[in-house]
């Protein structure tokens, strides 16, 4: 058998060359083809593994015209949410023969179009996408719509552009956690809300303001605190509302993260939560039963979200891509701990 300086790069023709096989059979013969003899598969792969071959995934996609690949663009891969919602897109991609390639955006607009333009020259087969809390305009994905590669959006959805979408009903869920503190007793309350040009907030405010009127509880906008979403902008917006000369008696955050940084702040000043504020948060992350008091919160079933937009792809790769646009919605859950129990009875 023929030897390879340490230094000289295999290629498929060297593999055809010692076997005295044509390049398609060794193409072929790697991807287990059922026209290739077993002898013939083993013999190749048995070469190409002496040699350390790797077959260039791009370069035999211009022939294949697949990548087998699936761009993931998230604001923040460290969020448990959106971390979590990748097992889920991976679980479904790597058994339907896909490799994921996982991208952050880091809430930059700028950044987002960037990696949008880096995945569409990658040739990737599809996109699934979270958009940044700075993307106002999605223009971009339109490249992706033009060329009718499958684009999935899931939880940010953005504005002015239509294409697959798997959300959760952000309404609903705020609805019925604002609800559970009216029921408490709570009267006077605060949500710190996130960007209102981001969906998944402005649903959740609107869920927060018809859990007030169906209560006959006066809307005060001055109990409104516009944020971001990381646990900094929860303990900036908690110092502002500490500023104020009264108090709500309870807190309703876009997301769990702003309500762990309020209730940080409000831990710092000698508040007791929930005596002399309730907190509530959205998303149940992990911290969320690790803090004392276990925080309130709503439940987004984040991998069976991941599971969705990868099946949705699968289903969109093998068919026209802009055909019957695919919109998954999930319910959510309350998930009720003590950061939201009143120490003593209603007295309603």
């Amino acid at each position: 058998m023929k030897k390879y300086a340490g230094n000289k790069v295999i290629t498929i023709s060297d593999i055809a060359k010692e076997l005295s096989v044509s390049k398609s059979t060794v193409s072929r013969a790697l991807q287990d083809h059922h026209s290739i003899s077993d002898a013939t598969k083993q013999a190749v792969k048995r070469l190409a593994k002496q040699y350390n071959y790797h077959p260039n995934a791009i370069a035999s996609s211009l022939f294949k015209k697949s990548t087998k690949t699936i761009g993931v663009i998230v604001p923040i891969i460290s969020h448990y949410f959106f971390s979590t919602v990748i097992s889920g897109i991976e679980d479904v991609a790597y058994k339907a023969g896909y490799k994921v390639i996982i991208c952050q955006s880091n809430e930059s607009y700028k950044r987002e179009v960037d990696l949008v333009k880096t995945l569409l020259s990658a040739h990737v087969d599809g996109l699934i996408v979270s958009v940044s809390r700075e993307t106002k305009n999605a223009g971009h994905f339109q490249l992706f719509l033009d060329k009718g590669i499958p684009l999935v959006f899931f939880d940010r959805l953005p504005v002015g552009i239509k294409s697959n979408s798997v959300s959760v009903d952000d309404y609903q869920g705020a609805y019925h956690l604002v609800e559970h503190l009216i029921k408490q007793g709570f009267k006077k309350i605060a949500h710190f809300a996130g960007p209102q040009h981001v969906i998944v907030a402005k649903n959740r405010f609107l869920g927060y303001k018809a859990a007030l009127q169906k209560h006959h509880i006066p809307f005060d906008e001055n109990l409104v605190f516009e944020t971001g979403f990381e646990r900094k902008h929860g303990a900036k917006a908690a110092e502002l509302l500490l500023s104020r000369d009264t108090l709500p008696d309870a807190v309703f955050a876009v997301c769990d993260p702003v309500a762990i940084g309020l209730m940080f702040v409000l831990k710092q000043h000698g508040i007791k939560i929930p005596g002399d504020m309730a907190v509530a948060g959205f998303n149940d992350e992990p911290i969320a039963t690790v803090i004392e008091p276990q925080l309130t919160t709503v439940v987004q079933p984040a991998f069976d979200m991941g599971v969705s937009a990868a099946t949705i792809f699968l289903k969109k790769v093998t068919e026209d891509a802009d055909a019957d646009f695919i919109e998954k919605v999930h319910h959510t859950a309350l998930r009720i701990r003590n950061s939201s129990l009143r120490l003593t009875p209603n007295p309603s």
